[in-house]
């Protein structure tokens, strides 16, 4: 019979309820570290950090990490290239592992705490400290990506084939119900920091600091209702951080439609990426709205992304994963191509941008996970997921360079921006060519009746 049977069938499998409550705490990794995504990563630090570098820069706008002269716009993107490529080296290693194992939940709890810590860090980041926040963003961004290769790597193990583009999507929602109830509690802090009696600095620190603490306790659910199950410890150990991923690369070349895949995703993903950590750089920077008209533009995205999410999964019922997802990518399109046109000072025009990005973001991210998912040998389920999240996070290192490079160049984000639009394209080419059912069935897996 198939891999599927056989992994729902090993010994000590847990009964529908106790899946359930896996399925339930799993879903709280998600609630936990998403708000890192939405508070952090997309609106405050983006244009703090950018602020915190121009007031350390030298009269020509330039800051000089390392001796580097870097413009200070770009400071905040190259700095998450960099904690892209680093981990790059970490994420297969921590796959491996894992695997190898079966321990996947203490690895999934150091590296979630040590994100969690450095984002608290971030409350310290005042003055001109842009290195201090450099260095706490590659930290966390990093410890992020790794601990996603151990908590994707769940799926294939606690839903079976049926359920999966639901669970996944249901996942995402959590996040995005997550991130959107941090930040409304943001918004009334920035909005209202005099009432409270604190700066605007300090107000921007504080929901900085506290989406670290948000992460570091909710962690806690998913520790407690995950399981590890038990390996065979595979022959030779783990290797160094580049060998182990030519390691993985060489046996997924086993499977090159499960890399065809890949591909297809590592491109149109870095776009999604990409506008996640720029879009608020673009609407401060460009369209010179404030603070505020940011936030309530992401409490829009986050608002629309559950609705979106849950949406794309009944879709995907219909039509099948690999076509909702094409079609999203046309909407992605759509949307960020006419990014490019909106007038500065009109927060209307910003509001319905992340309108049209929140309905396809959610939705987009699930149902690659889900789809992802089918195409994974048994018993390499993290293995795999660390080249996943490198295409996801780890190699999405490329749009936020070409956004930084652009704008070094041409000095406008709106070119930036646009330049974004070949990243969907493409995308959507390599994606249409992936034969998705073959693809399943040389992963040795059940074809589901709609994918």
């Amino acid at each position: 019979m198939g891999t599927e049977i056989a992994r729902d069938a090993e010994p000590g499998a847990p009964t529908p309820a106790e899946r359930k409550r896996e399925q339930r705490g799993w879903y709280f990794y998600d609630w936990a570290c998403s708000v890192y995504s939405t508070s952090v990563l997309t609106v405050f630090l983006g244009p703090y950090l950018t602020s915190v570098a121009k007031a350390a820069a030298d009269p020509d706008g330039f800051v000089h990490p390392l001796g580097i002269p870097v413009r200070a716009g770009s400071f905040f993107a190259y700095s998450v290239s960099l904690s892209v490529i680093l981990s790059i080296f970490v994420m297969p290693l921590a796959g491996a592992a894992a695997d190898r194992t079966g321990r996947k939940k203490p690895l999934l709890a150091l590296c979630a705490y040590i994100g969690a810590a450095a984002t608290a860090g971030m409350f310290f980041l005042d003055g001109d400290r842009y290195l201090l926040g450099g260095l706490l963003l590659v930290v966390a961004n990093s410890s992020l990506a790794v601990s996603m290769v151990l908590y994707n790597s769940y799926l294939p193990q606690i839903a079976p084939p049926e359920e999966r583009d639901a669970v996944s999507s249901r996942g995402w929602a959590f996040g995005y119900a997550s991130g959107a109830l941090v930040l409304l509690a943001n918004l009334v802090l920035y909005t209202a920091h005099d009432t409270f009696g604190v700066s605007e600095s300090t107000a921007v620190r504080i929901c900085l600091a506290s989406a670290g603490v948000w992460w570091g306790a909710f962690t806690v659910v998913p520790l407690r209702r995950l399981r590890d199950r038990r390996t065979d410890p595979a022959p030779g150990g783990t290797a160094s951080g580049p060998r182990q991923l030519l390691a993985t690369v060489k046996d997924m070349r086993r499977h090159p439609l499960t890399l065809s895949f890949l591909l297809a995703y590592l491109v149109y993903n870095d776009g999604v990426q990409t506008v996640i950590s720029q879009a608020s750089i673009y609407g401060s920077e460009e369209l010179g709205l404030d603070q505020s008209t940011l936030i309530v533009a992401v409490l829009l995205v986050q608002l629309l992304a559950v609705a979106g999410a849950l949406a794309m999964g009944r879709l995907a019922r219909v039509y099948g994963a690999k076509r909702t997802i094409l079609g999203s990518l046309v909407a992605w399109t759509v949307t960020i191509g006419a990014g490019y046109f909106l007038p500065a000072g009109a927060p209307a025009w910003f509001f319905a941008l992340a309108a049209g990005i929140g309905l396809v973001l959610g939705g987009t991210q699930a149902l690659s996970r889900s789809l992802f998912s089918h195409l994974v040998p048994a018993g390499k389920e993290a293995e795999y997921f660390s080249a996943y999240e490198m295409s996801d996070r780890g190699m999405s290192w490329v749009g936020p360079l070409v956004f930084g490079l652009a704008y070094q160049l041409t000095g406008s984000y709106r070119d930036a921006i646009v330049s974004l639009v070949a990243f969907f394209v493409i995308g959507f080419v390599l994606l249409a060519r992936v034969p998705v059912h073959r693809a399943v069935r040389d992963a040795g897996n059940s074809v589901p009746a709609r994918i």
